[in-house]
């Protein structure tokens, strides 16, 4: 495919980006000179998403990415990004997958929210946002690391649904309700590989949840009851490579265990 800069046909696209989605082979687009203003790159995200609703498959809610100022210089971005959560992809702790099932898999240890009442879009402060909040997990998000295209890649990355390929998830602690610092550390084979010892609920950890609602907003999207919600990553996604048992661990909101065969 020749290089495409204008007048997208974003159903065409879509068809396609999803197609490669599916055999493994995200954004190959990406490297046949597809280039996307960031707002077309969310576009096309949302045209995907049209498609995957279309077959059956219900968005169970959003996560957040790239929320450090150093990678949005390097993917080209002013602020962060966000991506759906797909019913499809939702795995329960203790799951055994399938590296093949995956590109180059990359985990993220992370926190994430399951809202119990809708999100006011006109009030998105913390404190509203943390009145919302059932409960808090520990997960393992689950990546497939891909950029075929030319730097800087923050198109690719949006129109790639933010690199998400699914979500490992326990039972949530119910909210605490007060304020306190935590902790949270990765693990592969029982060997610590990135761990975060002060984290503040709710502050901390719901920092980016705000401009996500905002963000929404503007998209006529917003947050309801039973949505979950990946709160933003601490550091960047690592490569599993031949490790196979995978850890997310917290001292006050519990564990989450995954094996990748």
């Amino acid at each position: 495919m020749s290089e495409i800069n204008a007048h997208h046909n974003f159903a065409l696209l879509a068809r396609r980006m999803l197609s490669d989605y599916d055999a493994k082979v995200p954004g190959s687009l990406f490297g046949e000179g597809l280039r996307l203003s960031i707002a077309d790159a969310f576009k096309l995200q949302t045209a995907v998403t049209r498609l995957r609703e279309q077959r059956g498959e219900k968005v169970v809610g959003y996560k957040i990415g790239c929320v450090a100022p150093v990678n949005q210089r390097n993917f080209g971005v002013e602020h962060p990004v966000w991506g759906r959560l797909w019913s499809t992809e939702q795995h329960a702790d203790g799951a055994s997958l399938n590296k093949n099932d995956f590109f180059k898999l990359a985990i993220e240890g992370e926190y994430a929210i399951k809202l119990n009442r809708d999100v006011d879009p006109g009030d998105c402060s913390i404190d509203s946002i943390v009145r919302c909040v059932g409960s808090v997990v520990p997960v393992i998000e689950l990546h497939n690391v891909r950029f075929s295209g030319e730097p800087p890649n923050g198109h690719e990355l949006i129109a790639n649904n933010a690199i998400h390929a699914g979500v490992v998830a326990p039972r949530g602690v119910e909210n605490p309700h007060r304020s306190f610092t935590t902790d949270l550390a990765l693990l592969f084979d029982g060997e610590v590989v990135d761990s975060w010892k002060a984290l503040e609920w709710p502050g901390e950890i719901l920092k980016f949840v705000p401009w996500l609602v905002a963000t929404l907003a503007e998209n006529g999207e917003k947050l309801n009851s039973g949505d979950s919600i990946l709160t933003g990553a601490f550091g960047p996604p690592v490569p599993l490579n031949e490790h196979r048992r995978v850890a997310v661990v917290s001292s006050d909101f519990g564990r989450v265990e995954a094996t990748f065969r």
